[in-house]
């Protein structure tokens, strides 16, 4: 398995634009397959420096209902004309920070090119979403201040709208996530894996949580590439407290599997 960073809010390549936002282009057996599309069209103008061709994507995923991660949505369906795109039946609804709307363009509610997708399903062979949504937290889900509007009220967001991409080949597994904002350590529990690949959503967290944090997954053997949401000076903390936590950042290539 291939991964290429389209999109991310940093990069180490002149020619390659950054943006608080992810989309990566993950090469899997027979499969070219989108993971979010950032905040706008730049992932898509990075594929091109990049030689990469989106029109060629035959699988999307779309992480969860926030800008940053779909706001190019529209650019894709525009570029690519075959990819069924996999998104949760709660993306749609409305997403906020503060009093800012943080959701997706609404308007492509109706695209018959959209695969609402509930608990869990498999969109090919070793290639399975899943929500948790109904599975136990044993870490409280911290809401970081994002909220989502029910019944005309922000509460608290619970992030049912939030999906993982859990890829299984030759007795290897690999969880993609955007931004386990229902906690990475929820996620470890839920999901054995070799390998994580996705933001932590840590950026906003004390340096005494962040110290806790990497002490508990550093005793876990699973290896993390992690960007965006984890925050650049607090990845820098954690990675001096643990062994296998790497940072991707935009044109970067990682090889799994």
């Amino acid at each position: 398995m291939r991964i290429t960073v389209l999109a991310e809010n940093t990069s180490n390549y002149k020619n390659l634009g950054c943006e608080h936002g992810l989309s990566l282009y993950i090469e899997i057996g027979k499969h070219k397959l989108l993971f979010d599309m950032g905040q706008s069209e730049l992932f898509y103008e990075n594929a091109k420096k990049l030689n990469i061709d989106l029109t060629q994507v035959d699988i999307a995923v779309l992480s969860h209902g926030h800008y940053d991660h779909g706001g190019g949505l529209k650019k894709f369906l525009q570029i690519n004309s075959k990819a069924k795109v996999y998104l949760s039946n709660y993306a749609f609804e409305p997403h906020y920070n503060g009093e800012k709307y943080i959701g997706l363009d609404v308007t492509l509610k109706d695209s018959d090119r959209l695969v609402f997708v509930g608990d869990e399903l498999e969109i090919a062979d070793g290639l399975t979403l899943f929500s948790c949504n109904n599975e136990w937290c044993k870490w409280d889900i911290n809401s970081g201040g994002l909220s989502v509007l029910k019944n005309d009220e922000k509460i608290p967001d619970p992030f049912l709208h939030e999906q993982y991409l859990l890829i299984e080949e030759n007795e290897h597994k690999v969880l993609i996530s955007g931004c386990s904002h229902k906690g990475i350590l929820n996620l470890n529990d839920w999901f054995a894996v070799d390998t994580i690949v996705g933001g932590l959503h840590v950026s906003k967290w004390s340096d005494d949580s962040l110290e806790s944090l990497a002490k508990m997954l550093n005793f876990i053997k699973v290896s993390f590439y992690t960007c965006h949401c984890t925050g650049v000076e607090q990845f820098k903390f954690m990675k001096e407290r643990m062994k296998r936590l790497h940072y991707i950042s935009t044109g970067d290539v990682i090889e799994l599997i």
